[in-house]
């Protein structure tokens, strides 16, 4: 049962947001690991970087018992030569009192700040490496170490750069990222409407398939089903033929009823006239009230029982064009003339005879009462109830006196005449109301634009 408030949603929507929702946290998640994975490659290559200028420094601090190397060539980039370029080399003699300091025609008059003072272990080796800000400002990222040359002395070596670089190349790799993956996004997207709609299919042709079997073109579901939906189809056939099982057999109790009530009443019924008295006239009176009464609800019964049944369907068009052919005929005399327009495609979702009798009786009642002029119209209209069905709306208008709006509720009771001098039994309009109520539908009475009454009735289409 949906809950108020909330949407009815189909199963190809929540297939597709389930899967795009799975979709985008994949996404998401990897756009984050391969992120993560990138910044360590990338600080690992960078360090690298780092460790050649160090290494080149230590074995020319190690081998030639200088401080370092001066021209710009020497290290092979000229980023150290540039002040203020981000790029920095130092060397600080450990063993002096005065600690003499080598350094980078970068760093210009500025000094490095050293790990081993920001509290940053040692590795394995001796060595150093982290994170400081630079005499700048900028975030350095500093490899350092100390070593023996011997009579010349200790030294720390430090060799630093800003971090700008790696956080630009992240930036670009981000951007890059986000694109291909947004990309992927729709095209996983696209993947996902196809294969929602494609894995759908076979519930919509079930869709159609119960659709022609209530229009009445087809009996039964077909068999070609995949495994998931077979017994559901399997299901549905069984049901739809234990439900015409059981109103045939409906049909048949009904009929078997009708006629063990009918033959007694009839064999009242003469035996009264036979011997004519007092009381043989009214048991012949509450035996015929009787017999109308049984022939009456047993109709209604059977109405019922065909207003269920699937497969049910009659064309309107044929059986209206018939009764017209028919009550033209019958009102010619009176001069008074038919016209239709009936929508081709019409059905009504019940049995012709039940159609017939209930149209019938409209246009009976319409030609009666009019003075020139009877005009039927037929169209289906969108149901309000949903299920993809249609309902059935018959419009009669006749140019009649009319009837006014205290006695149309009169009008439609069993046996209730408003007016002696027109033939007939009082009994058409309750019938046509019984009918369309055993189908789903109604009967409504309103004013015509032609003057006189116009009769709508409204039944279930397909």
């Amino acid at each position: 049962m949906r809950l108020p408030g909330f949407p009815r949603r189909s199963i190809a929507t929540r297939l597709f947001l389930t899967a795009a929702a799975l979709s985008s946290v994949v996404l998401l998640v990897a756009s984050v690991f391969f992120t993560a994975y990138y910044r360590r490659e990338a600080e690992e290559i960078f360090e690298r970087r780092l460790d050649v200028y160090l290494r080149a420094i230590v074995a020319d601090v190690s081998e030639s018992g200088q401080e370092g190397r001066t021209g710009p060539g020497q290290l092979g980039d000229p980023q150290f030569e540039l002040p203020g370029s981000g790029w920095y080399w130092q060397i600080t003699r450990m063993d002096g009192a005065a600690h003499e300091i080598k350094a980078s025609r970068s760093l210009f008059a500025e000094r490095l700040p050293k790990l081993s003072d920001l509290g940053v272990p040692a590795e394995i080796g001796g060595s150093r490496r982290g994170y400081a800000l630079g005499p700048d400002g900028r975030r350095l990222r500093i490899v350092e170490r100390v070593i023996d040359a011997g009579d010349t002395g200790i030294y720390l070596v430090q060799v630093a750069a800003s971090s700008e670089e790696i956080e630009e190349q992240i930036a670009r790799f981000r951007f890059e990222l986000i694109v291909a993956f947004a990309t992927l996004a729709i095209a996983l997207a696209m993947v996902a409407a196809f294969q929602v709609r494609f894995g759908l299919r076979p519930l919509r042709q079930l869709q159609r398939e119960l659709v022609l079997i209530r229009r009445g073109e087809r009996d039964r579901i077909a068999d070609a089903y995949p495994s998931e939906i077979a017994p559901l189809a399997d299901e549905l056939n069984l049901l739809i033929s234990a439900n015409r099982d059981i109103l045939e057999r409906a049909r048949t109790q009904v009929g078997n009823l009708a006629h063990a009530l009918k033959t007694p009443l009839s064999v009242m019924m003469n035996e009264a006239d036979a011997a004519p008295s007092a009381l043989a006239d009214k048991v012949s009176e509450q035996a015929r009230i009787m017999r109308d009464q049984i022939s009456f609800y047993l109709d209604r019964a059977r109405a019922a029982a065909r207003g269920g049944a699937l497969g049910a369907a009659t064309p309107v068009a044929p059986c209206i064009e018939a009764l017209l052919r028919a009550f033209t005929k019958i009102y010619n005399g009176r001069g008074v003339a038919f016209s239709s327009e009936i929508a081709q495609d019409a059905r009504f979702l019940g049995e012709r005879q039940d159609l017939e009798e209930m149209i019938g009786n409209l246009l009976d009642n319409a030609g009666k009462w009019a003075h020139a002029q009877v005009s039927i119209a037929v169209r289906v209209e969108s149901s309000t109830c949903g299920a993809g069905r249609g309902a059935l709306t018959v419009v009669i208008d006749d140019d009649g006196p009319g009837l006014a709006r205290h006695l149309r509720a009169q009008a439609t009771e069993r046996g209730r005449r408003l007016d002696e001098t027109k033939p007939g039994s009082g009994l058409g309009l309750s019938i046509v109301v019984d009918l369309a109520a055993a189908y789903g539908g109604a009967l409504e009475l309103d004013d015509s634009p032609a003057g006189g009454m116009r009769a709508t009735l409204r039944l279930p289409g397909f």
